[in-house]
């Protein structure tokens, strides 16, 4: 099963991400927060991000959502910094929005390419 790791520079927001999509997911249970720095401090640590791949991965991969352009630069070192070959893919996808739909497929079986599209399909979704 896909896993997914939250990316944000809030503790606060990474959790409750995180929250909300395992609700909407009962039984699935591979979503990792990694927000913050260690201290829980806004702000992003790549170190953080890479042991949160690891705890996410299940053998199929993981997907990572980010919320702001630092973020994605920590996701992007912590990539670099794996020693373990994790298939891992960074979606281009609203935090919220994405981390639902991505849980949705992940949580039906679906791969780490469908898990990642789901979540950049996010972007689409009308509110109203």
């Amino acid at each position: 099963m896909v896993g997914l790791v939250i990316v944000s520079h809030s503790w606060k927001i990474a959790e409750g991400v995180k929250d909300l999509a395992l609700q909407m997911t009962p039984g699935y249970d591979s979503i990792i927060a990694a927000g913050g720095l260690a201290d829980k401090e806004i702000g992003t640590d790549a170190m953080l991000i890479k042991d949160a791949i690891i705890k996410a991965n299940n053998g199929d991969g993981v997907v990572i959502l980010a919320d702001l352009g630092s973020g994605i630069m920590s996701a992007e070192t912590a990539i670099d910094l794996l020693e373990e070959d994790i298939p891992v893919k960074l979606a281009d996808a609203p935090i919220v929005e994405g981390a639902i739909a991505a849980a949705v497929e992940a949580a039906t079986g679906g791969s780490i390419d469908d898990v990642a599209a789901e979540a950049e399909d996010a972007r689409t979704v009308n509110k109203l």
